[in-house]
């Protein structure tokens, strides 16, 4: 696509963008079980975008130009350290999500020590892939520890063995994504303490719901900054704080930890650089929703949106533990439900969810650790459990009657003889065409996806890695 000779009128400008979204997942109403956050509350999105609208021509570069984004910002900033365990030296940064965040704690943890020539960083392997992406981007070995494949947490014991002189971070999640367990905190913090390394918790998804569980009354272990030798933490506000994408916050301990983060620059005839975070040139737009939401909906209205996410997750872990088939993997000590199978084939499960309206997340197999589905739960889930109930019995039942997907011998052989290094493209387009997904009319997404997640969970990682990025390649093709 080229620009149009003549512009378009604003309303068929609306109308094409309303014509591309019929083709998207729902993002209200508590079907998408991924990805999204639906407090289900009228209004609060319009309110978001009233807030963004309002400062859209801002810039948030330079905070001394725009004062109102400073002042919104520090009081994003003090509202998450004061629910997290922050004392009067917290300081913090509100970052364009979960992985910004966690880029910038790595980067403030290795850049404070300059004299470590092969940096490393210590996390357990259930450790969200944003810190191998930071440990990507900064050079930092990641160092990975194993997991007990019943708990999914690591062994204190494991993750002090992993700590060396090279180390600069130790990562503990609050959750961890995958299967919704909390690692131990405490231990883990202690253990890097002892040794005088920093230690980042990302409690990015559950940062803004499990303190308002434990005012609930549920028994949580601690996890946030009020830990001894807890550093930093990260938690996300366009999750359980529900504003719009995106916003998060990065806390640290104290202003010393934090001066790493930034980014300064005077040697060059333009103005002098500093930068807080990644960006340079900042929107304005997610900070002001994200401050509008905090403000309208306050303590009270977030301690009843967490009482009604809490009664949906213990409403679905029992359903799904009634399913016979299925396990519910953990137990999840956040809104995050994991589950596995042990006997309908869990590809062809979410094939059939689909086809019923419900998209939840598959994911696979790491050495002991079993693929599963993955739920997130909102306060919108409350009252979709039981229909959702009734249709996973159902989809169980057809996979039952469907059976497994059974990929050809020869076919994994030969998957498993490619050198991800090496892979072309000429070959992955053979593999797409073999799949069923090219040819003449070019690349096709299925309908059911089965298939193609059984060839992928029969790759070893590094080529799935591979796959996915000739994968997006094809997709991102104008």
């Amino acid at each position: 696509m080229s620009l149009p000779k003549q512009g378009a009128a604003a309303d068929e400008v609306l109308a094409a963008l309303s014509e591309l979204r019929a083709a998207d997942l729902p993002t209200h109403g508590g079907r998408t079980w991924a990805y999204v956050y639906d407090s289900g509350l009228d209004g609060l999105d319009a309110l978001a975008h009233r807030a963004a609208e309002a400062v859209t021509g801002l810039n948030g570069l330079d905070p001394t130009v725009f004062p109102s984004l400073l002042a919104m910002e520090n009081e994003v900033v003090g509202a998450a350290a004061s629910l997290l365990g922050g004392g009067p030296e917290t300081v913090g940064t509100v970052t364009s999500g979960g992985t910004e965040s966690i880029l910038l704690a790595v980067k403030a943890a290795r850049d404070a020590h300059p004299e470590i020539d092969r940096p490393e960083l210590v996390a357990p392997v259930t450790a969200h892939a944003a810190f191998a992406k930071a440990a990507e981007y900064f050079r930092v070995a990641l160092v990975p520890v194993p997991v007990d494949p019943a708990t999914f947490r690591p062994s204190p014991a494991d993750v002090a063995a992993a700590i060396t002189d090279r180390t600069v971070l130790v990562v503990a999640s609050a959750p961890s994504y995958a299967h919704g367990v909390i690692d131990p905190v405490v231990e883990i913090a202690a253990a890097a303490s002892a040794r005088g390394v920093r230690c980042h918790v990302d409690a990015c998804i559950g940062g803004w719901v499990l303190p308002f569980w434990r005012r609930l009354g549920v028994r949580l272990p601690e996890f946030d900054l009020s830990v001894p030798g807890v550093t930093s933490l990260s938690v996300d506000l366009h999750k359980y704080a529900y504003a719009p994408k995106g916003t998060s916050v990065l806390l640290h301990r104290d202003a010393s930890l934090r001066r790493t983060q930034y980014f300064a620059f005077a040697d060059w005839p333009g103005y002098s650089m500093i930068n807080a975070t990644v960006q340079s040139t900042k929107s304005a737009a997610p900070l002001a929703a994200a401050w509008a939401v905090l403000r309208h909906l306050g303590d009270e209205g977030y301690l009843d949106l967490a009482s009604a996410t809490l009664d949906a997750t213990r409403a679905l872990v029992a359903g799904v533990s009634s399913v016979e088939g299925l396990r519910v993997l953990g137990p999840p000590e956040a809104s995050l439900v994991a589950f596995g199978s042990t006997g309908p084939d869990l590809f062809v499960v979410a094939d059939e969810l689909t086809e019923r309206g419900w998209y939840v997340q598959p994911q696979f197999a790491l050495g002991e650790l079993p693929m599963n589905l993955h739920l997130t739960v909102t306060a919108a889930s409350a009252s979709k459990i039981a229909p959702f109930l009734g249709d996973l019995r159902d989809a169980v039942a057809a996979a039952r009657a469907h059976g497994p997907v059974v990929v050809d011998g020869g076919v994994v052989e030969w998957l498993r003889g490619l050198d991800p290094s090496t892979l072309t493209s000429e070959e992955f387009g053979g593999l797409l065409a073999g799949a069923g997904l090219g040819g003449g009319e070019g690349f096709v997404l299925p309908a059911r996806m089965a298939e193609i997640n059984a060839l992928l969970a029969a790759a070893p990682p590094r080529l799935r890695e591979r796959l996915l990025i000739e994968f997006f390649g094809l997709l991102y093709t104008p």
